[in-house]
């Protein structure tokens, strides 16, 4: 097991910078999850930890040292790629013994190691098997048990589950959280899938543009995103954000939105963000889709404020119901709701306000203020 920290780590070729000024400490047993679009430097980040890459810029250290100058080889770093990448004429067993074999373990050692993981990972009576002999869940077991067999101190994974089916995803999901407390392995979980990224990780790392937008605890990336573009990343189906304005004073603060004004929770007003509302009245509202209630639940939320939207679609996602609608002004709206009562398209809705989960952004940066 060992520490990783990234400081100022930038990757450039040529004129393109993928991977800019990057931070990140990941402590001894943790598991990060790097979440984020294509194209966001999620894998370049993961190979330049790994040695597949040299940062153009910055420190690379695993337990303090810098390995920036380490050849891969010889940094103890083991990575799963999205591929599983077997060797095709090898049996199961031999797949997960050749990283001990490269390094010369003793076969007793080796082979009781092979078996050990095998072990934990259900995949014993595969040994003898061919990968060709394999379903696609079994051979991504095989290929996180060939970078297991090693114990690395650090464990790289690079979208390992995303060609699976969703049942088997989440089965291998459960599998490697269940690895990753046992044994400890300092791990980075690279992922473009929110869920995978907020259900393993005991911190995510939401990446934008070759940078770190937040890290934090998935609870916290929920409920308190720093910014606009993290709001968005997190949640399903993602955070309305409206057009609004601060009204009135500290002791009577409100946003004005869709012509409607909602009196802010007292938890979310304090001396500075009053201050600020009266020199910069110009507000971004968040509003979670579950944070919008309907007419008969909203008769029983201590507000009298509605906004009244007309329905344009509902889709229907089991026990909950996504209803997408417009505002007066053309803003778009959408609610989650429970799916026993659906609104029909055509209709207009009137939605109570959760007032005291409102998320406030600045206008123009889009950075939390509250």
């Amino acid at each position: 097991m060992a520490d990783l920290t990234l400081e100022g780590v930038g990757k450039r070729y040529g004129d393109v910078a993928v991977v800019r000024e990057l931070n990140l400490d990941v402590g001894t047993g943790e598991l990060v999850a790097l979440v984020g679009p294509s194209g966001c430097g999620k894998t370049t980040t993961l190979r330049l930890i790994a040695g597949l890459e040299r940062p153009t810029s910055g420190d690379i250290r695993i337990d303090g040292r810098s390995v920036v100058k380490v050849p891969a080889a010889k940094r103890d770093v083991a990575m799963v790629f999205q591929e599983d990448a077997l060797h095709p004429h090898m049996t199961v067993a031999e797949n997960l013994g050749f990283p001990l074999r490269l390094r010369k373990v003793p076969r007793d050692v080796a082979t009781a190691r092979v078996r050990s993981v095998a072990a934990s990972l259900g995949i014993e009576r595969l040994l003898d098997r061919g990968p060709r002999a394999l379903s696609g869940g079994e051979r991504q077991r095989v290929a996180i048990g060939r970078a297991l067999v090693r114990s690395p101190r650090i464990f790289l994974m690079d979208e390992p589950l995303s060609d699976l089916d969703a049942e088997l995803r989440a089965e291998l999901r459960d599998e490697v959280r269940r690895i990753q407390a046992e044994t400890k392995t300092t791990t980075v979980y690279v992922t473009h899938d929110q869920v995978e990224a907020m259900t393993l990780g005991h911190r995510v790392a939401v990446m934008r543009d070759g940078a770190i937008a937040q890290v934090a605890a998935p609870s916290v990336l929920y409920h308190e995103p720093a910014d606009i573009g993290v709001a968005r990343a997190i949640g399903t189906p993602p955070m309305n954000l409206l057009v609004g304005r601060f009204v009135g004073g500290a002791a009577r603060l409100s946003v004005e939105v869709a012509g409607q004004q909602f009196p802010l929770h007292r938890a979310l007003v304090t001396s500075d963000l009053a201050a600020r509302a009266g020199a910069h009245p110009a507000v971004t509202v968040g509003v979670r889709p579950e944070d919008l209630l309907d007419a008969a639940v909203a008769r029983h939320h201590p507000t009298d404020r509605r906004l009244r939207i007309a329905v344009e679609r509902v889709e229907s996602i089991g026990p909950d119901l996504h209803v997408y609608g417009r505002l007066a002004h053309g803003e778009k709206l959408v609610v989650r709701l429970d799916g026993r009562s659906a609104p029909r398209a055509g209709e207009p809705m009137e939605l109570g306000v959760m007032t005291e989960r409102l998320h406030l952004f600045d206008a123009e940066t889009g950075v939390r203020v509250a």
